[in-house]
């Protein structure tokens, strides 16, 4: 074991756990701090969202919005409270629909959705950087320096919240209470000055009402080309997502359990509710004030008001020394968007990865994670020359698609329910049917979105599969169970050499086993006064990666039979040696016997690495290997024939 090469020091760094960090219990709060908490990212989107609506709908911005109000309040809001409802310990739609399909295809669907997490939170972790970096640039203060270096600024904000991460995060609920109560607070400020703004100058009002029916013609005409317009606006539906991803934060009834958490349900469904009404009333005014109030060119690309309308406004009436203030804390509030979406990817890849076997080890820590999305993050940036509005389509995309997917997954729950009715299946079938049309108008509309997204899943999946393979040699077995009758068979061999016969169950009758015990005493040249078992493995889910393993002892005519329930042949097989050699206090490990198998030794790998069977004698003593690195306690693995 000397030659063992050990971890450096930067390694050791690396590869180990924040140790503040509780993986194991939450602390609770109220569901209006934790509201606050998922509002960093939600509300945050105050910051860009008024000026891309504009520049995506123009003169129809406010109309579009009220379609996306609508779209929040009648469709996003009963799907997630729905989410909350069936998935109360935060783990989201995609645990739904990992539940909902089985075997590889739900396994590789789940990839996917893992792609279009990755999009979104990665995004929002540039977007909100390259946000913060147009309000700092646009400060009168510092403008004249600052300005033509955007992308340097962003790079600088990205690489300070990974050190954040890399130096240990924890969740601030206090922090972000403070955050999201400044932030709105002047937002109500800027909007009420923008309102009695259109009060005073009812002059601005006529001229975006005359613009309105000189472009669009009739009010039916506007609604129609506000339907087709609105999902350039979904950025505004971000944060849902969130909302129930950090459900166990919040505080339920007093001494409920994890097993029935109806406190927690009925405190998500308050933070829900609430802050999509917040978030609706201040989508609703800020898309009337900027639209009115705001020049059209001053919303194009390097204009003062793109990607921060609402900052333009806080300078242009309430002066510099508030739009200042009101650049601080926006800026500060995105900062912390980026933060709780670092913080989701932290929390979403080790939960769905390593549990398929589609991570390496060291995905399991945090800190080379955080190099890996801060990297991915400096990429996106550079190419997106860190610009708001031209991610505005990548992040709609991300955020649909998970919208999509959750809506669709609670159809299916609801469909398949024990209280499904017509008219609950229709109307969420409904939601679904817009959303997805929702995502596909966006898709069509800015297909860098889905190009992103796609780049994320072919990576997903590509680690994601080369890892199986690496790891496809490990025990993968949690726990293993022995029967009574099972437990039996072991103990009357003890004494002597337990000698395990693998075997494929055909028939199941005595003349297969004895057909199959003569031919492996005669290749073996095993003593007839040496009793042997027989082993039966049957494949439960090949996707599967790790498991519990339950051994059921059976008798058939005198033959004696340990038949067992595994993700792979071989894995189960070498975990079931080793589960006999450790209780064997004899000293004598057990002994398993193959046959050879006939053909392409290529094929039966992909066998294997699909359908968890294939060369099994041959993986079987690899897994031992892996397993038991002292050579002299490894069971004996023999082949014959």
């Amino acid at each position: 074991m000397s030659n063992i090469k050990k971890p450096t020091r930067i390694g050791r760094w690396l590869l180990n756990e924040n140790r503040t960090k509780d993986s194991t219990h939450h602390q609770t709060h109220p569901w209006w701090q934790v509201m606050c908490l998922t509002g960093v990212d939600y509300f945050s989107t105050l910051g860009y969202q008024p000026g891309i609506a504009a520049l995506a709908a123009g003169s129809l911005s406010p109309i579009a919005t009220f379609i996306l109000v609508l779209l929040t309040l009648f469709g996003a809001l009963p799907i997630y409270r729905r989410v909350a409802t069936i998935s109360p310990h935060g783990e989201g739609s995609i645990s739904m629909l990992a539940q909902l399909l089985s075997w590889w295809q739900g396994k590789l669907f789940v990839l996917c959705l893992l792609g279009f997490v990755g999009t979104d939170f990665i995004i929002t972790i540039t977007l909100s950087a390259a946000d913060a970096s147009a309000h700092i640039i646009e400060n009168s203060l510092v403008h004249d320096w600052a300005k033509g270096h955007e992308v340097a600024i962003t790079l600088v904000l990205i690489a300070l919240l990974g050190g954040v991460f890399l130096r240990g995060f924890q969740e601030a609920v206090g922090l972000a209470v403070v955050l999201v109560v400044v932030y709105l607070s002047l937002n109500l400020v800027v909007i009420v000055i923008g309102i009695q703004q259109i009060i005073e100058n009812p002059s601005v009002l006529a001229n975006w009402q005359q613009e309105l029916f000189t472009s669009h013609g009739n009010p039916l005409m506007m609604v129609a080309a506000s339907a087709l317009l609105f999902p350039k606006l979904a950025l505004g539906l971000s944060g849902f997502e969130t909302g129930v991803a950090v459900m166990p934060l919040v505080a339920g009834n007093p001494g409920e359990t994890e097993d029935n958490p109806a406190g927690r349900i009925k405190n998500t469904y308050k933070l829900l509710t609430v802050a999509a009404l917040i978030m609706s009333f201040f989508l609703l005014t800020s898309s009337l004030i900027t639209t009115v109030l705001i020049p059209a060119a001053e919303f194009k690309a390097g204009g003062p008001a793109n990607g921060r309308a609402l900052a333009y406004l806080s300078h242009k009436f309430l002066g510099d020394g508030f739009g200042t203030v009101y650049d601080l804390s926006t800026i500060a509030i995105l900062w912390f968007a980026g933060s709780s979406a670092m913080a989701g990817l932290l929390n979403i890849v080790p939960r769905y990865l390593p549990r398929y076997g589609m991570a390496p080890d060291w995905a399991r820590a945090t800190r080379p994670l955080v190099l890996v999305f801060t990297a991915i993050a400096f990429v996106v940036t550079i190419i997106f020359n860190a610009n708001v509005e031209a991610q505005g389509g990548a992040y709609a995309t991300g955020v649909l698609v998970l919208m999509s997917s959750a809506a669709f997954a609670v159809t299916l729950s609801v469909r398949k329910g024990a209280n499904a009715s017509i008219a609950k299946t229709s109307m969420f079938s409904v939601i679904t049917i817009l959303f997805i049309y929702t995502t596909i108008v966006n898709v069509v509309e800015r297909p860098d979105g889905l190009k992103i997204a796609s780049l994320f899943i072919g990576s997903i999946v590509a680690v994601s599969l080369v890892s199986r393979v690496m790891r496809s040699t490990e025990l993968r077995v949690e726990t293993i169970e022995m029967d009574e009758m099972a437990q039996s068979f072991i103990a009357e061999d003890v004494r002597g050499t337990v000698r395990l016969i693998a075997n494929r169950k055909q028939a199941g009758d005595e003349q297969e086993y004895f057909e199959k015990e003569r031919e492996v005493r005669d290749d073996n040249h095993i003593p007839e006064s040496d009793s042997v078992l027989f082993l039966e493995i049957q494949i439960s889910d090949a996707s599967e990666f790790v498991g519990k393993i339950e051994v059921q002892g059976v008798k058939v005519s005198g033959y004696r039979i340990l038949r067992a329930k595994g993700a792979a042949v071989p894995n189960t097989i070498a975990a079931i040696l080793l589960d006999i050699r450790n209780h064997n206090e004899s000293g004598r490990y057990p002994h398993a016997y193959f046959g050879w198998v006939e053909g392409n030794p290529i094929q039966y790998l992909m066998r294997f690495l699909l359908f968890g069977e294939g060369d099994t004698a041959v993986v079987t003593r690899e897994v031992i290997r892996r397993a038991e690195p002292d050579p002299n306690r490894r069971p004996g693995i023999h082949v014959g024939g």
